[in-house]
């Protein structure tokens, strides 16, 4: 165990969590004034002293994106000024993930460039959860502790019971999260094949797998626009598929998401705490919000603790 005492602090992407993740680990939330010039830049304070602490700062790279970016980035340049032992950036929702190639010419690699950046701010450490992109890891430089909701949203699946399941991949490239599902829920698999036409629009093409007559659960990380989501739905509807039950770990819900969820033959959406979607759910009454805070409370103490993380996920839904 780490002899430094534990500080867990929150920017302002999404204090509410950070409240959570401190009620889970029986301690209270540490103290910054985060404020801004009239110009608009950050400043942020620390009340707490951290000189010689484990300190891990939560702040998700959500909507808006830069913004909040910019004060983690501030945020983690404070601690290393004010002699923090070692810092832990607990980044639940990681933007910039998704360019993490170069798919055409004269593009960046921007999540490559989001890793350097948290390194050089002064983070020692990062702590996520479903990254969109795996290989985000391999961009840093430092430990990179990556989290999956999947034991969240397979005890909240399997507490539905729903008979005669078959859990669809919305695209081949989610088929092995969608197998993890399938053997944990004692489902059957399918998988639709879909082609992307613009970066809104995709074109679901066909379903490889028997859905007729089935209760239909459709995992992905993110909810971004829905255009796939609601595509895969709609054709799994038209093949003669029952209920149907969508998950993601990340309810991203860029317009036009909320118009499109509405209108698609989906039951029930359901996503994590990662990102605040507070108006989302106002306007989405067919959505269910599960939390992470157990899930990234347990890899804080455990990262305190110096224990394992992996075996949080030998059997699901142990710790949460």
């Amino acid at each position: 165990m780490m002899n430094n005492p534990k500080i867990v602090l929150s920017g302002t992407s999404n204090q509410p969590l950070a409240e959570s993740v401190c009620r889970y680990l029986n301690m209270k939330l540490g103290n910054a004034e985060i404020s801004c010039f009239p110009d608009g830049e950050k400043l942020i304070r620390l009340e707490s002293d951290v000189r010689g602490c484990d300190v891990f700062v939560i702040q998700s790279t959500c909507a808006p994106v830069d913004q909040n970016l910019v004060e983690l980035l501030i945020f983690l340049d404070c601690l290393r000024r004010a002699s923090a032992t070692r810092v832990t950036a607990v980044v639940p929702y990681f933007g910039y993930a998704r360019q993490d190639r170069k798919d055409a010419g004269r593009v960046p690699i921007t999540a490559k460039l989001m890793a350097n950046l948290i390194t050089s701010a002064g983070a020692n450490r990062v702590l996520s959860i479903d990254l969109h992109a795996k290989q985000l890891q391999g961009f840093f430089d430092i430990p990179v502790d990556h989290l999956t909701a999947e034991p969240v949203m397979v005890r909240y699946l399997a507490q539905k019971k729903m008979a005669d399941l078959t859990v669809v991949a919305p695209d081949v490239g989610n088929m092995k999260t969608a197998s993890r599902y399938a053997t944990a829920l004692g489902a059957e698999l399918a998988i639709i094949h879909k082609r992307r036409l613009t970066g809104q629009e995709v074109l679901c093409e066909e379903i490889i797998g028997n859905v007729e007559g089935r209760n239909i659960v459709m995992v992905d990380d993110m909810i971004s626009t829905a255009g796939t989501i609601c595509g895969a739905a709609r054709m799994a509807k038209e093949r003669g598929a029952q209920k149907i039950v969508v998950g993601a770990t990340h309810g991203v819900f860029a317009e036009p998401a909320i118009e499109r969820l509405t209108e698609a033959p989906i039951d029930e959406i359901v996503v994590t705490d990662t990102i605040p979607i507070e108006a989302a759910a106002e306007r989405l009454k067919k959505l269910k919000i599960l939390s992470v805070a157990s899930l990234l409370g347990e890899a804080i103490r455990r990262i305190h603790s110096n224990e394992s993380l992996s075996s949080m996920f030998e059997h699901f839904g142990k710790i949460i």
